[in-house]
């Protein structure tokens, strides 16, 4: 049985795992690696994850960048944190934006690091970085394993905003001299290649690119998880709402911690329950795209055998109702 049958998911270059905190997001993802790096291609696993458990869930020390996982030949992963992605931020942004300022205004280079102090920051420049990531060719693959749905959902937003900051950093001083609409269009900058206007529209090109990455399905998976309890629902019907109004497609959704044989009353209880909410999940979205069970484990997910063990039943079960 082939990943194709049991997940639809093509030739995408990049595999988002999204959902709640605590759902098994992380595990998911890291199955998925696995599985794909078991085929022989080079596939990297990033968490965006403000608390990373990536690290735990291997048995080994990710860093900022990527980093083979041992016993495990064509996979590396790696922990992205906040100050990495800032830093990369003014790597890319910061000349241009001090090219731009200090054509009208005396400001010294520090003014680059008020800007990226800037609450959200880090949070605009991160679908840039992914993005980067997966057209760099390195890697057949990127497996995301985003940060808990609220941060998550936050990013669908950020293109836009994204644009906005730069621009508001230019016509803050711009305004000064309130003659913005002139000088965006003439000024020309130290380089004496570009105009201010040029520059902008860089910007904003560089947002729309963004954009229509994230979006487009040939390029983008989407793979939800959720669990079969009333907060796991209530916050997946969130997300999927976001996902909509985003224009955002999901390939699947993976439902966890199921369980399948209840040999006590205590789990007789919870297994009643959880199919109240698989059946709500089914009926709502299973005519969408694929709906999976998986049932829960007794041993925790941590190691590779353990996680291949994971992966089988995430990919040659598909579900156990």
């Amino acid at each position: 049985m082939t990943v194709r049958e049991t997940l639809p998911i093509e030739d995408q270059k990049l595999i988002m795992i999204g959902g709640k905190g605590g759902v098994g997001k992380t595990t998911t993802a890291a199955a998925i690696a696995l599985r794909y790096a078991n085929h022989g291609k080079q596939i990297l696993i990033v968490s965006s994850d403000p608390s990373p458990s990536l690290s735990d869930i291997f048995e080994t020390s990710l860093k900022d960048t990527p980093t083979a996982i041992p016993d495990v030949p064509g996979l590396s992963g790696m922990e992205i944190s906040s100050q990495e992605v800032l830093k990369r931020w003014k790597e890319r942004f910061g000349p241009e934006i001090y090219e731009v300022v200090s054509s009208f205004a005396k400001v010294d280079y520090d003014f680059v690091e008020y800007i990226g102090s800037a609450p959200g920051i880090e949070e605009e420049y991160l679908l840039n970085f992914i993005m980067e990531l997966v057209q760099s060719g390195a890697y057949a693959r990127v497996i995301w394993d985003t940060a808990p749905a609220g941060h998550t959902l936050r990013l669908l937003h950020l293109p836009g905003v994204f644009l906005d900051h730069l621009e508001a950093a230019t016509k803050f001083y711009m305004n000064l001299y309130s003659t913005f609409d002139k000088l965006k269009a003439s000024v020309k900058l130290q380089s004496g290649k570009r105009t201010l206007l040029q520059i902008i529209s860089g910007w904003r090109d560089l947002s729309k690119t963004v954009i229509d990455f994230i979006r487009d399905p040939i390029n983008v998976a989407n793979l939800l998880v959720t669990i079969p309890e009333a907060l796991g629902v209530r916050q997946t019907q969130r997300i999927l709402k976001e996902f909509d109004e985003n224009h955002l497609h999901v390939n699947a959704m993976v439902v966890n911690y199921v369980i399948k044989a209840a040999d006590c009353d205590f789990h007789r209880r919870r297994q009643a329950m959880q199919k109240r909410y698989w059946k709500i999940l089914k009926d709502l979205y299973g005519s969408q795209f694929p709906v999976i069970a998986v049932p829960l484990s007794a041993d925790e997910v941590r190691g590779v055998k353990q996680i291949r063990e994971f992966g089988k039943t995430l990919f040659e079960t598909g579900s156990v109702w």
